[in-house]
């Protein structure tokens, strides 16, 4: 679609993964593009400490990379991940694949190198205005303006709304300024845990000191610790844990208490992390919740994309996926409208039944995470819903495989379906310990009277 048919200059806040990649698909649609943003230049500075949740990337998001090119650049940064390695209190661990398939994994990466690649390709290749130390103040929808900080100088910077895209994260200056003005309704439910990240350096060679190849999970019911690799043979640990409460980030306030929680909780990882109690002192404490808003635009002023419209807790590893895969969507609403209202209101209408139900999968997620891979009758339905899926593919696919590794497959239809084979998984494995107890006659009759074939599911994006 030509420029000139939307207006000449699209204006974005916000520098992250979600805007740089925006900025990238509008830019290749002609448009010019300036992005505003809060920080310094991140390319070349450090992660900041204590905050960086690894991402997961996954099939949403490699799809989205490999649109504009990036992914290979950013490939030898990646370590796969084949499945989830479970710890238990004496130090056991059993590894619980992610998928059927080899090429079925998931890839840690650290969201700073992630951000810094696609924003040096903004820059560097496609040419995107970026104004580093730029906050957002403050809109006047009436008169159609956006305020400006420039932090370096102290001066307020006043620039034309009509479009300004907000990627500014769950913390959202401009929802929270259409939220004031009674122009959309929001709400964040904060989950009652917080996190806190620890860290765990690689061995005195370089080498890994735990599996490299997979997601650490510590599940100990209320909480859990995870830990993702890096690149640099180290990884990242987070602990998850109720903000208040007998065992809680509340309850644990001096070393010798935090020393003693860690050695009862994770005995076969404390030796791992040498710096574990001036981290937990020192990191702050991350908030975890879920922002929901409706709708996503004040006309064919400015809209909310990524985070700032639909934030969700980290236990899917898809936070950042699903907020790459709203960029390909946007560009797919551009491709056939010819004003912003209307492009505005079909990616809200498109898109926001899908962040709705990875929302619900996330949260769901996490009881998974920290209670039920230690189950047995969980492992027994995680089994068997791979051997379905290797038996009906075209019919049975654990939910978790379509949400990772099936961009192809909105999320809506992921949750649906899900909560199908849920039960038939449920009932299948009443009273049995193993799948040799499974009867696999009814299980293809009930597969065949209740799922659909998956090959007349396809995304928008997908037939963009």
């Amino acid at each position: 679609m030509p420029a000139a048919a939307l207006g000449e200059r699209v204006r974005i806040v916000g520098a992250g993964p979600t805007g740089a990649l925006l900025a990238i698909l509008l830019r290749r649609r002609g448009f010019g593009v300036t992005i505003y943003e809060s920080r310094p230049d991140p390319r070349g500075a450090p992660p900041e400490s204590g905050r960086s949740i690894n991402l997961a990337l996954a099939d949403r998001g490699i799809a989205a990379l490999r649109r504009v090119g990036v992914f290979a650049g950013v490939f030898d940064r990646l370590v796969p991940m084949s499945g989830r390695l479970i710890h238990d209190l004496r130090g056991t661990t059993s590894l619980q694949p992610y998928g059927m398939r080899p090429d079925e994994v998931i890839y840690s990466i650290s969201r700073h190198g992630l951000g810094q690649a696609l924003l040096d390709l903004a820059i560097r290749v496609h040419g995107v205005e970026v104004h580093f130390e730029h906050r957002l103040e403050a809109v006047d929808f009436a008169a159609g303006v956006a305020h400006l900080r420039d932090l370096r100088r102290e001066r307020i910077e006043t620039v034309p709304m009509r479009p300004l895209l907000a990627c500014d994260g769950a913390g959202s200056r401009l929802r929270r300024e259409m939220q004031a003005a009674g122009l959309i309704a929001a709400s964040e439910q904060a989950l009652d845990h917080g996190y806190k990240e620890l860290s765990i350096p690689g061995g005195a060679g370089g080498e890994y000191r735990m599996l490299k190849n997979a997601l650490h999970i510590w599940p100990r019911g209320e909480h859990m610790l995870i830990a993702l690799p890096n690149d640099d043979a180290s990884f990242t640990a987070t602990l998850f844990l109720p903000n208040t409460g007998a065992v809680s980030f509340a309850s644990l306030s001096g070393p010798a208490q935090i020393e003693s929680f860690l050695t009862e909780n994770f005995p076969d990882v404390v030796p791992l992390m040498p710096d574990r109690i001036a981290e937990f002192l020192t990191h702050p404490t991350g908030f975890l919740g879920t922002v929901y808003a409706d709708p996503w635009a004040v006309g064919g002023q400015a809209a909310i994309i990524g985070d700032a419209a639909h934030a969700i807790v980290p236990f899917h590893g898809q936070g950042m996926n699903c907020c790459l895969e709203d960029c390909l969507e946007f560009d797919a609403c551009l491709a056939g409208r010819t004003d912003w209202e209307n492009c505005f209101r079909e990616f809200h209408a498109r898109r926001k039944p899908n962040t709705d139900a990875i929302a619900s999968m996330a949260l769901e997620n996490y009881l998974e995470m920290r209670s039920h891979v230690a189950d047995a009758g969980f492992r027994l339905r995680s089994a068997l819903a791979l051997e379905l899926e290797r038996r009906f593919p075209q019919r049975f696919i654990p939910r978790y495989s379509m949400v990772m590794f099936h961009h192809e497959i909105p999320y809506a239809t992921a949750l649906s379906r899900g909560r199908v084979q849920a039960r038939l998984l449920e009932e299948l494995t009443a009273g049995g310990a193993a799948l040799a107890d499974v009867d696999f006659a009814r299980a293809e009759r009930e597969i065949l009277g209740q799922l659909e074939p998956l090959a007349t599911i396809r995304s928008s994006v997908t037939n963009e």
